[in-house]
């Protein structure tokens, strides 16, 4: 592979390969630095049924290879380290792995964001199986089934008034006495019988072995614990977008990237799509949008820099 490309894409989520289709269908030949999580997200999600094109559901996983494929036949090259540093303050611009250093013409960051989670290796083990971050993707799986979210902010009073359209009973587990969710967030949950808070309680651990059977849970009060006879578990609790590895290089807001004019950010040939950007949606199909729009956008502004 050569050291330098017209068109380098960081990571390789929804965002990063819709971009690399539509720059390699461009003759551009892009590289995609597949980052720390290959596939981004979406590979730990057991079944997709709200991605476009798929009568039946498909995984995750599935998914994304099929991206990956999809892209290296139109000629996209993969280099599946991470990226450690870039340098965007003169042209070319570099981009630094373990292994090597890669300069280029144009930079689309799609490294995504991560959901913040709440440590407990029982809560791992069961991620895709029962335990999610994402109410609006999974929420379907759990109808007729009781349901807990942990997180006292408007995100996960948003996530259990999504799931009353599919749980019998939304259990919110909030760790403080008092939810930091604005009050008319708190008034329509309050409002609807089907959800209940536990106010003071933390989740010890998550029981089952292939699938959530209940939650050890702890009131943080008084110390005692209990059982919940829950089917699923809803980690609320906030996202950290995967922009640590950019350092000073390009403006920020609250460490997601700042954007302007949709995908074009604050260094005039770096772009950005997808999750690392968009705090307000969080969908593969918005990621995959903003994918093709940041490809869009590096092709118009290497067409300008010919003139």
């Amino acid at each position: 592979m050569s050291n330098h490309a017209k068109v380098a894409v960081i990571g390789s989520g929804p965002a990063g390969l819709t971009a690399a289709i539509y720059l390699a269908r461009a003759s551009l030949q892009p590289v995609v630095f597949s980052g720390a999580e290959p596939g981004g997200q979406l590979t730990t999600t057991t079944e997709v049924g709200n991605f476009p094109g798929f009568k039946e559901d498909i995984t995750g996983p599935e998914l994304m290879v099929n991206m990956r494929q999809q892209a290296e036949r139109f000629g996209t090259q993969f280099v599946d380290e991470v990226v450690e540093a870039v340098n965007f303050s003169g042209k070319p611009f570099t981009i630094k792995t373990k292994s090597q250093e890669v300069s280029s013409d144009s930079v689309i960051i799609a490294t995504g964001a991560s959901a913040k989670w709440l440590g407990l290796a029982s809560e791992q083990r069961l991620r895709g199986k029962g335990v999610s971050a994402c109410a609006t993707c999974d929420g379907y799986f759990f109808k007729e089934k009781e349901v807990a979210v942990v997180g006292g902010g408007d995100a996960a009073i948003e996530e259990a008034t999504f799931l009353t359209k599919f749980a019998t009973k939304v259990y919110v587990m909030v760790r403080k006495d008092e939810l930091r969710a604005s009050q008319i967030m708190q008034d329509r949950a309050n409002s609807d019988p089907k959800i209940e808070f536990l106010y003071n309680s933390e989740v010890v651990e998550v029981l089952g072995d292939n699938s959530v059977a209940g939650l050890k849970i702890k009131n943080n009060k008084s110390g005692e614990e209990k059982e919940l006879g829950v089917q699923g578990l809803f980690v609320a609790i906030g996202h950290k977008p995967n922009t640590e590895f950019l350092g000073d290089q390009l403006e920020l807001t609250k460490n997601y990237i700042k954007t302007t004019d949709n995908t074009k950010t604050s260094v005039a040939g770096v772009f950005t799509a997808g999750d690392v950007h968009d705090w307000r949606y969080k969908q593969a199909i918005t990621a995959a949008g903003f994918g093709c729009m940041a490809a869009l956008d590096a092709m118009k502004y290497l067409e300008q820099e010919k003139k």
